[in-house]
């Protein structure tokens, strides 16, 4: 599995303090953002080892350079139909900080569009209704070039009793997944 992209960590160190930098992605036709400073690479979508009496929003999990990685279906996630796997479909591996430590996961997203800047007086607050998805999944909605991107908050979409259940689950067997990830 090779990597598309590598995002350097400091790319977010340079911007001014009122923007921010985020890649943006495309998911079911809407285009979505997460913050840059939580993404760690972009890599093809591939060799994925299905775990058995998962929730359906986990597809399974990828060997990333010896570390069994989880691997979450955004638009599952999302309460919609499972992405449609294209060339273009891959898996954006971001790290989600929890009280005492950072869990590593995969997002399969249908395609990644760019990095923007967006600044702080151009994002607003989720909206309380007629969004598709859950608002506490949504950070606050950019405006860019006249529309709007979804900037999701990543510790709510990978809330951390899901985290808990990716650790206990990884407990509690996935030691055949990573015996058959690591081949």
């Amino acid at each position: 599995m090779s990597a598309l992209v590598k995002v350097d960590e400091r790319a977010g160190l340079a911007a001014p303090q009122d923007q921010q930098q985020y890649l943006t992605f495309m998911l079911g036709g809407e285009t979505f953002a997460i913050g840059i400073l939580a993404i760690k690479e972009i890599i093809e979508y591939g060799n994925l080892t299905e775990v058995p009496m998962m929730p359906d929003y986990i597809r399974g999990v990828i060997n990333l350079r010896g570390s069994v990685v989880p691997v979450v279906d955004l638009s599952t996630r999302f309460g919609r139909k499972s992405t449609q796997l294209t060339r273009r479909t891959c898996i954006v591996i971001i790290e989600v900080a929890s009280d005492q430590e950072t869990q590593v996961v995969g997002v399969v997203v249908d395609a990644v569009n760019e990095v923007l800047e967006i600044a702080q007086d151009q994002i607003e607050p989720p909206p309380a209704f007629g969004a598709k998805i859950r608002t506490d999944f949504i950070r606050g909605m950019g405006k860019v070039d006249g529309k709007f991107v979804i900037i999701l908050n990543v510790g709510n979409v990978l809330s951390i009793d899901d985290l808990a259940l990716l650790e206990q689950a990884d407990a509690q067997g996935m030691g055949s997944a990573n015996e058959a990830a690591a081949e």
